[in-house]
């Protein structure tokens, strides 16, 4: 296996052999043995069970091949493609409006199930080969049916705009609610709970 990826939990690992990828969780010494071990098998298990849980709501995901509890790792399929981060860089305006249409129409998707990403930026978003748009990294989500919960996922995504597409990030955004109101019921109360909680953001950092 090659390492291609390290973060602060895991590293990623690609498995040319079947085409794989392989997400490992990595030990951490400042945690104790048994809430280490604990914690890291919990994420594995919670990480898988939302993955299967946004691809049967609809969501494209790599498919799981395999989860290994003991050894804190997902064995998934690797789709070939581009990061969405890259792709929205060169895309005209017609095509990147369509990209961001859509990724709101696949979030509204995992949201209408309670399916809460966690890490919605560009970076965990990839425009496979064949077109479609697949979402990875579920290392931070859960399943939460609040409205503070699916604000504050809108809110990441909102940000990673502002931060890395700062030229289209109107736009954007506005392509990106379009598709989302067409999936979600409450999505005018949910916008509005982003909005406060950003505005909280701004208030506390100004005070700080």
């Amino acid at each position: 296996m090659k390492q291609i990826a390290r973060g602060a939990e895991a590293v990623i690992y690609f498995k040319s052999s079947k085409s794989t990828i392989v997400k490992r969780r990595i030990k951490r010494s400042y945690r104790t043995t048994k809430l280490d071990e604990f914690l890291r098998k919990t994420r594995t298990k919670r990480e898988a069970k939302l993955i299967s849980l946004a691809r049967r709501a609809g969501v494209p995901t790599p498919l799981i091949k395999d989860v290994d509890i003991d050894r804190a790792s997902i064995e998934l399929e690797y789709i070939e493609g581009r990061k969405i981060r890259d792709v929205l860089e060169e895309a005209d305006g017609e095509k990147m409006e369509e990209l961001c249409e859509e990724i709101g129409r696949l979030v509204g998707k995992m949201h209408a199930h309670h399916i809460i990403h966690g890490d919605l930026t560009t970076s965990n978003m990839i425009l496979s080969n064949n077109g479609g748009i697949y979402f990875i990294d579920f290392g931070l989500g859960e399943v939460n049916k609040s409205i503070e919960a699916k604000g504050v996922d809108l809110l990441v995504f909102k940000k990673t705009l502002h931060s890395t597409h700062y030229k289209n990030e109107d736009r954007c955004w506005s392509a990106f609610i379009r598709g989302y109101s067409a999936e979600v019921e409450n999505w005018r109360e949910i916008i509005r709970r982003s909005e406060c909680i950003e505005r909280r953001g701004r208030y506390f950092k100004v005070r700080g």
